[in-house]
């Protein structure tokens, strides 16, 4: 079922309408009850009383009201006539239910959910959904409760695409993961959650991820994990500087016109060495022999 555009009118005019037959009805089933002519009250009059009234009570339940950023989903007996979304007073099909639909953009934060990522170790996720209603007919007929839908089809999607995704990678830096890709991997969330939500007349606006963490129960294990990983990225990197600044330094020596053997340069490179990747402070020795002594 898709919206379409009721049929309507400016409320006023039937508001008006209503006021003047309802005074008009009263007046002449009181004038009329209230004769002091000695002749019997006129059944046509009296008819006619009740008829104006009754036209009052009809175009009464026929305004609808809408407020901004609102709809009214409009039914007659059960059949779907249409739907007002200008805001105003309106006049429209009398003796029908009108339903409120919100248009505004809402926010959905999601629980934190557990769930298993690509490798199977257990994560904590969540993240906030920004959607709107776009189809007031879907939303009202389609779908029971669309803000109940949402909710639960926003995390079965999220449960999907963290099933899809490590958590982070450790050996291949260009495999995507739950850290590293997170724009990514709401990107991709969003498309999956608003296939899934068109049934509903909604459109989505935004998805981020809010919350992203290991359980606890292997919290303390993968932080060990990653310390390590970052210790040894680390070393790698003091190696390498330590390498460039030994060549660095036989290079100098070697301008200055100072000649080392091979022994002499090889003790120099294991003391530069061990000095610059040392994570302690270097504690000087002094060698009053000789170095092949």
């Amino acid at each position: 079922m898709n919206e379409k555009k009721a049929l309507c009118v400016s409320g006023y005019l039937a508001l008006l309408v209503a006021v003047v037959a309802a005074i008009g009805g009263v007046y002449v089933i009181a004038k009329e009850l209230m004769s002091d002519t000695p002749h019997a009250p006129s059944g046509v009059m009296i008819a006619l009383g009740f008829l104006l009234v009754l036209l009052a009570g009809l175009c009464l339940s026929s305004l609808v009201i809408v407020q901004p950023n609102e709809a009214k989903v409009i039914t007659f007996f059960g059949t779907y006539i249409g739907t007002v979304v200008e805001s105003g007073l309106w006049m429209v099909v009398p003796l029908t239910t009108k339903a409120t639909v919100s248009l505004k953009v809402r926010n959905f934060n999601s629980q934190k959910l557990k769930v298993n990522d690509a490798e199977g170790n257990p994560v904590e996720i969540g993240a906030v959904i920004v959607f709107k209603v776009t189809d007031t007919a879907k939303a009202t007929f389609d779908v029971d409760k669309y803000e109940r839908f949402v909710e639960i089809q926003s995390e079965t999607a999220i449960r999907h695409i963290a099933a899809k995704y490590s958590y982070d990678t450790f050996e291949d830096e260009n495999v995507p993961s739950l850290r590293g890709n997170a724009d990514e991997v709401a990107g991709e969330l969003l498309e999956e959650l608003q296939e899934r939500l068109h049934v509903a007349g909604v459109q989505l606006m935004e998805t981020r991820i809010t919350h992203l963490a290991y359980a606890p129960e292997i919290a303390s294990a993968m932080l060990q994990r990653q310390q390590a990983i970052a210790i040894v990225a680390a070393r790698q990197k003091i190696v390498e500087g330590a390498v460039g600044m030994v060549d660095a330094a036989l290079k100098r020596l070697e301008e200055k016109g100072i000649e080392l053997d091979a022994e002499r340069k090889a003790a120099m490179i294991n003391n530069l060495m061990v000095s610059i990747v040392s994570d302690r402070a270097a504690q000087p020795v002094l060698n009053t022999g000789s170095l092949y002594n």
